[in-house]
């Protein structure tokens, strides 16, 4: 998630966005790790240390990654720029810092006052007439991939803010951001709890003038936009009230602890008035469309992704892999049991799954399973050792995730954990709709997810970023190569005979990749077509499956989460570019080293990727 403040899953880079990405940025996300994830030691100890992801090691030569950068002038001139840049990102948005592993912007916060979105607007032009005026020719050609990166970037940015005025319209950019850079400090033990809570201090006392920015920003915001601002305003008020007193009431100092109960209530009581202040000035007037219409739509792929084929086409390839994967799932039903029907096969095999309080221990159990599997079939290296965790969701995050990935910085050197989040039911919660979420961690289910999270999706790709080529490509990713990464690795691990070829595995995932299929045609029809909130919740209960309740979270995550097509475009992009590249290599292809020089080159548009391996932008 990549994504969208607290909503939908988080990725590490899913990470997923945090909202001030969304503001300041593109959805070319930042490979940070708790990007929503980016999604910490929050909670308790309780989550247990898991797995040391060891293997045979990936290999350090430049076989599986672009050449090293000479010591030229223009270089060093374009590295010096680089540096310049990402100050200045790190300036604008310091608790991407944080989220990064470093540190020194862990006090800092984001001034989103019209005046200094301006200038920001200004100071972003400047960098990109610096960024044009490189002569590309001079320089490495790894510097040159950086190059493209970071002017798509600064585009995407632009668009966000200049143009399409995200600042303006999403009211739920100000109160998510208000908990993300807090959690930033919470999620990992990088410094003792009082210099966290210091800088927890310092983040919480610019909050209340964040929320003022946000009074005189919002200009007639879409009204799904302000009614989830307003659902998530409560998990974001609780977290203040509950999660961050609980984190650092270990904290011995009392003129500190003072100090923050002082700072912690004054937040508390203007995030409530901000809760307030949407329902009864903001949510009355908010009218305007949430679509972002063609040009814009297409811009944002072209600046986030790299992707600039047209939308009719788009839509065309997402029509065709949909009935493909509907006919996959009839027949891998009709397999397993041809006396039902195909979703009466999937809600019976999602009847086995752990008791909720032995949910945590079974997935711990089939992580390492997946591991070894990944390992003996060479699928996969792990390019470094690596703390792997399994938690329950923080309660802030309950609400919209049923499972996410938050792993380390790639600059992280003092907390190098990385957590796998799964949410458990409420103890409040009646049987029936404590069964009812159970359901969705059945075991053939728990373990797509599991692959897509963890090995070899999310967390490993995590791993690899710490040893990508350059301070670029640790910082700039794409939500389509990460996304698509790990959809694609679900589809990959039943090819390669996951649990023995189980056809109730196969049929999980069928059914997960309807479900994002059904959103890249729903973002693309929604922000493009005229396709109403209506028409997509039915769409996903048609053509998907889905039942009524998650065919309305979905339709409104696509409202706000413009291109949360991104799962199914990486994967088609990366399964078209395996084929390319093994036709390439001829007898010579093996998976494992189409893995490692994939994720050899960070996480960039799969465009990048391409011309890398193959010397082509098909």
């Amino acid at each position: 998630m990549r994504k969208s403040g607290l909503l939908g899953k988080f990725s590490g880079g899913a990470l997923g966005l945090r909202f001030l990405s969304l503001a300041l940025s593109a959805n070319f996300v930042i490979c940070s790790g708790f990007g929503i994830a980016a999604n910490a030691d929050v909670m308790s100890s309780s989550g247990q240390e898991l797995l040391a992801a060891k293997s045979n090691s990936a290999p350090s030569t430049a076989s599986i990654r672009i050449a090293a950068q000479d010591n030229s002038v223009a270089d060093a001139n374009f590295l010096r720029l680089v540096d310049k840049y990402f100050a200045y990102v790190f300036s604008i948005d310091p608790a991407l810092g944080t989220q990064l592993g470093i540190h020194e912007y862990d006090t800092a916060v984001p001034d989103l006052s019209a005046s200094a979105i301006s200038d920001s607007v200004k100071r972003l032009k400047s960098f990109l007439n610096d960024f044009e005026t490189v002569k590309s020719k001079e320089l490495s050609p790894q510097s040159n991939i950086d190059l493209k990166l970071i002017t798509s970037n600064i585009k995407g940015r632009l668009l966000m803010l200049d143009e399409l005025k995200e600042w303006q319209r999403n009211p739920d950019m100000y109160s998510s951001l208000s908990s993300s850079m807090i959690y930033d400090l919470m999620a990992r033990n990088f410094a003792p709890l009082s210099e966290r809570l210091k800088s927890v201090i310092a983040r919480e006392k610019a909050i209340p003038a964040l929320l003022a920015a946000a009074k005189i920003n919002l200009k007639n915001p879409p009204k799904i936009y302000t009614e989830i601002a307003i659902d998530q305003a409560g998990g974001i008020i609780d977290f203040f009230k509950t999660d961050v007193p609980n984190t650092f009431k270990s904290v011995t100092d009392k003129q500190l602890q003072d100090e923050f109960a002082q700072v912690n209530g004054q937040c508390i009581a203007k995030l409530e008035e901000y809760q307030k202040f949407l329902k009864d000035e903001v949510l009355p007037k908010s009218s305007s469309s949430f679509a972002y219409g063609p040009e814009i739509y297409a811009k944002k792929l072209q600046y986030d992704e790299m992707v600039d084929t047209p939308i009719d086409q788009l839509i065309t390839d997402g029509d065709k892999e949909l009935k493909r994967l509907q006919s996959e799932f009839d027949k891998t039903a009709k397999e397993i049991d041809p006396s039902k029907s195909p979703i009466e096969v999937f809600r019976s095999i999602a009847l086995e799954h752990a008791a909720p309080d032995k949910l945590l221990d079974s997935t711990r159990a089939m992580l390492s399973d997946l591991r070894e599997f990944c390992l003996k079939n060479k699928i996969i290296s792990m390019p470094w050792e690596g703390d792997l965790r399994v938690e329950e969701t923080p309660p802030f995050m309950r609400a919209l995730t049923f499972a996410a990935m938050s792993w380390s910085g790639p600059f992280e050197e003092k907390s190098k954990e990385s957590f796998y989040y799964v949410t458990l039911p409420e103890k409040s919660w009646a049987p029936e709709k404590v069964e009812q979420h159970m359901r969705s961690f059945g075991r053939f289910s728990l373990m797509d997810t599991s692959v897509h999270e963890v090995f070899p999706g999310h967390y490993v790709q995590g791993l690899w970023l710490r040893v990508a080529p350059s301070k670029t490509t640790k910082i700039i990713g794409s939500n389509s190569n990460i996304e698509g990464w790990a959809h694609y690795g679900e589809q990959m691990m039943v090819e390669q005979g996951l649990e023995n070829g189980d056809k109730r595995l196969k049929l999980a995932m069928l059914h997960k990749a309807l479900r994002r299929c059904c959103r890249y045609l729903v973002a693309l029809k929604m922000h493009t077509k005229g396709m109403t909130l209506d028409e997509a919740i039915s769409f996903f209960v048609n053509e998907a499956h889905e039942e009524r309740a998650n065919a309305e979270r979905e339709s409104r995550r696509g409202a706000i989460d413009a291109t949360y097509l991104v799962y199914t475009l990486g994967k088609l992009q990366i399964m078209s570019l395996r084929e390319d590249y093994k036709k390439a290599k001829g007898d010579k292809f093996t998976l494992l080293d189409f893995h490692n020089a994939f994720l050899g080159t960070g996480a960039p548009p799969v465009k990048i990727i391409r011309e890398v391996l193959l010397g082509d932008s098909k």
